[in-house]
């Protein structure tokens, strides 16, 4: 059923014009950052593509690239590198030997030292190591020279006033 005001279908406005929406459409749409274009945006990152090369391949411009992949774009190494230790990490649970060795490799490095006991041992050692002092700069050996006082102070002063 058509409206008493239409002649052609549409709704027509108080002034007889046809009603159209209240956004134009037209124009190139909005871009949609998802989950997925950011991982392709950090690995080629890390991979060292250039930008214009990623925003290429994602089908943006460098501008939008760089509006919305900040992070990934400057940190697409350490992105890549936190998602690789992540499924090491669960395939290790699993028992997978290959990516345990993988995480042992990777984590081994940076692992912390084991504590030191401080107990003395049985020959009245201590397992702890020597202190070794570090050697003097020139400002502080001049301050330890200074406070230095010579024992024939006194005979240098009577000098002086002659």
């Amino acid at each position: 059923m058509e409206h008493e005001n239409s002649r052609t279908g549409k709704e027509l406005d108080l002034f007889g014009n046809p009603v159209e929406p209240l956004r134009d459409r037209r124009g190139r749409p909005s871009f949609a950052k998802t989950k997925e274009n950011q991982d392709f945006v950090a690995v080629r990152a890390a991979a060292g593509w250039s930008q214009k090369l990623i925003a290429e391949a994602l089908g943006c411009d460098e501008k939008t690239l760089r509006l919305h992949f900040y992070r990934e774009l400057h940190g697409g190494a350490l992105i890549v590198e936190g998602m690789c230790l992540d499924v090491w990490m669960q395939k290790a649970r699993q028992g997978h030997g290959p990516s345990i060795k993988a995480l042992k490799e990777m984590v081994g490095d940076n692992a912390p030292a084991a504590p030191v006991s401080k107990t003395p041992a049985k020959d009245g050692a201590t397992d702890e190591p020597e202190e070794v002092e570090a050697p003097l700069g020139k400002k502080e050996q001049a301050i330890q020279a200074a406070q230095d006082v010579p024992d024939d102070w006194g005979d240098i002063r009577q000098r002086r006033k002659h």
